[in-house]
């Protein structure tokens, strides 16, 4: 099966999708479209439809569509945007296994509810905007090899009153675990092992990433970042050096790292993840036994860049922590500046590229 360990989906992040221009303009495959529909108090159903007469199997890992509590709207009210309360994943696409797709018929609807109140700090009485845009990822009917090309979406916006007190109801999804860089008696042996060489590594990439943010050519910082102006490389290089300093601290500091999957979100193609409200960030069985400790290969992924994509979700390592707005270089490529600044793989992609020589 072809590796397409570059490609991902955009995955609907808590940005002010009216304020910010989120893609750069261009044209996008569009077969699918997207209702949501308000069900009761916070509760939504999110619908995708095949407009096409060709079937498609959707790579849904990181999409509205997954189970697991991803980020999966932009939800705001007239101040602000909702805290997002789940988890942000960082996916393969080695080999994507066959759970992480749903095949979707020609003319076919396929749909799913979602309490937001559970992702999504709804702490303020008022009127709150709901909407989600991205790409999917895809395979041809009957088939897990990706095509590398990507459908496009923007739904309808939902606005509609929220009750703080009735949204307090629901647990948050992070705070229905029982649970700083402190790494967790759960890491020993090879893994431990593994996740100290992961650290020092991704401590020399973000320092050397920051130099070159700060003062490095401004060709390198406009293709992944689209701008080399002095406001964009000062927040790209403080973040950065924030990160450096993180993954310089094993006994202490703003993040705690876990080997094993604390969580549940190791669902298949998942490498790692972060829960930002409390800055736990978790490796799974695939990033120890699929990725290398380091790639010089462009764009490709590895256990260090893996490590300082994760660390940039933290808040407590530099605020506010970075989104999931796309994933690989060509996505990644294909975001407005403000997105770009604002997406962790971006981080992890210029990193990559510096130490290969892309």
């Amino acid at each position: 099966m072809k590796s397409f360990v570059a490609y991902a989906a955009l995955f609907a992040a808590s940005v002010n999708a009216a304020a910010i221009p989120f893609w750069k303009e261009g044209k996008d495959f569009n077969p699918i479209f997207v209702t949501l529909t308000r069900l009761n108090d916070t509760k939504v159903r999110a619908a995708v439809t095949n407009r096409d007469d060709t079937e498609y199997n959707l790579f849904i890992r990181g999409t509205f569509l997954d189970e697991v509590p991803i980020n999966k709207f932009h939800v705001r009210n007239k101040n602000s945007n909702a805290r997002f309360a789940g988890i942000f994943q960082r996916l393969s696409y080695d080999n994507p296994a066959p759970e992480s797709f749903r095949a979707i018929h020609p003319h076919e609807t396929l749909a799913i509810e979602v309490e937001l109140a559970e992702l999504y700090d709804l702490d303020t009485d008022g009127q709150y905007d709901v909407s989600t845009a991205g790409r999917i990822y895809y395979a041809e009917a009957n088939s897990t090899e990706l095509t590398g090309k990507a459908m496009s979406f923007n739904s309808n916006r939902l606005s509609f009153s929220v009750s703080a007190f009735k949204a307090g109801g629901h647990s948050n999804a992070v705070d229905k675990i029982a649970k700083r860089t402190n790494i967790q008696n759960d890491c020993s042996g090879e893994n431990l092992q593994a996740i100290h060489t992961a650290l020092d590594n991704c401590a020399a990439l973000a320092t050397s990433a920051a130099c070159n943010a700060t003062s490095g050519p401004a060709a390198k910082m406009e293709e992944y970042f689209m701008a080399s102006d002095e406001s964009t490389r000062s927040t790209v290089a403080d973040r950065l050096n924030a990160v450096a300093d993180d993954c310089r601290q094993t006994a202490s500091g703003p993040t705690r790292t876990y080997c094993s999957d604390v969580y549940n979100g190791c669902s298949s193609n998942v490498l790692a993840y972060t829960l930002p409200a409390y800055n736990y960030i978790a490796y799974c069985p695939l990033f120890f036994n699929n990725l290398p400790a380091l790639t010089n290969r462009c764009h490709n992924q590895d256990q260090a860049t893996t490590v300082l994509h994760e660390e940039t979700h933290a808040p407590d390592v530099y605020a506010p922590g970075t989104l999931d707005n796309a994933y690989g270089y060509d996505a990644a490529m294909s975001l407005s500046r403000d997105a770009a600044v604002n997406n962790a793989d971006t981080y992890a992609l210029f990193a990559n590229a510096l130490y290969a020589g892309c």
